[in-house]
């Protein structure tokens, strides 16, 4: 189980470097807003172009990413029935949905695919499903309930399409379709901007983390329990059941669908949450108990599956 302690000491090393320069006050009080605005409309943007260019979209089909796919949405569909049934805004649901689906498939699920699954390639198709599918779905619901988006049907439609990350994935499925290639000039400052993402999302998480109260608590209580108990338990139960109930999947194939799903939240909705500013406090407490919940989770599933 390396790659488990290996990713998680990475994230966490970084977090306390954020929480440290938070403590100590050396990048000011604005400092968290500046580096998720720095992932959202540089870096994170400039990684997914770079990621997608080069990637084969072909890989989306395959039986275990069919899997993948309906668990995330099953799981997904239970936060919003569940704020639907709460009266939960339309924003805050959105947000809970993808804390309760969207697994941590880069700085965590390469390096456990690596150690555990023994094949990084096996989180790529779960990393485009996200890339194109759940962030862009994500956002654009956030987009088109927030304030200001009322008025013309036409100005509503185009709202998501003013979003940097969103029309960055789509510039890169369109080079990876159309089988070119973005020139070496163009990808070098492309690549040295997008390496910022991961590490600016995380050193604001840890700016966060000061002062704030101990998760699990106040009014956003029973969000974050629904959406870390959807992430952290019925994720990876759904998966095990869709694979091995419906598609008859045994083995390897079984065992690194469910050990994907069993990955925690993504730091980068925490970025999303504050970028809209919505559901702020809720993707963080998800993403940091998520992520603690997942180590022994992990682990039962490697005993049981492995």
């Amino acid at each position: 189980m390396g790659g488990v302690i290996q990713g998680f000491g990475v994230i966490a090393a970084i977090v306390l470097v954020g929480y440290l320069l938070g403590r100590l006050g050396v990048l000011g009080d604005a400092a968290r807003e500046v580096l998720t605005k720095l992932s959202f409309y540089v870096a994170t943007p400039a990684l997914l172009l770079k990621m997608l260019a080069g990637s084969d979209v072909a890989v989306l089909v395959s039986v275990p990413l069919l899997v993948s796919a309906l668990s995330t949405f099953f799981v997904a569909g239970l936060f919003v029935v569940l704020g639907v049934l709460r009266g939960w805004s339309i924003r805050r649901t959105a947000i809970g949905a993808l804390c309760s689906s969207y697994v941590n498939a880069g700085n965590l699920g390469i390096p456990i695919a690596v150690y555990v699954l023994g094949d990084a390639s096996l989180v790529a198709p779960v990393m485009l499903l996200q890339l194109l599918v759940l962030t862009p779905l994500g956002l654009t619901v956030i987009d088109l309930a927030g304030p200001g988006s009322s008025g013309a049907v036409w100005r509503r439609l185009l709202a998501p399409f003013r979003n940097p990350i969103l029309v960055c994935a789509l510039l890169g499925v369109a080079v990876s379709a159309s089988g070119g290639k973005i020139p070496g000039p163009v990808l070098e400052p492309i690549s040295l901007l997008g390496d910022m993402s991961v590490p600016s999302v995380l050193l604001a998480f840890g700016l966060s983390l000061r002062g704030s109260a101990l998760p699990g608590g106040g009014p956003e209580r029973w969000p974050v329990l629904a959406s870390v108990v959807l992430k952290s338990v019925v994720h990876p139960l759904s998966a095990w059941v869709i694979g091995a109930g419906v598609f008859g999947l045994t083995g390897t194939a079984l065992f690194a669908v469910v050990v994907i799903a069993s990955l925690p939240a993504a730091q980068n909705l925490f970025a999303y949450a504050s970028q809209y500013d919505t559901g702020v406090r809720l993707a963080r407490e998800s993403i940091l108990l998520s992520t603690i919940l997942s180590v022994p989770v992990l682990f039962a599933v490697a005993a049981l599956l492995g």
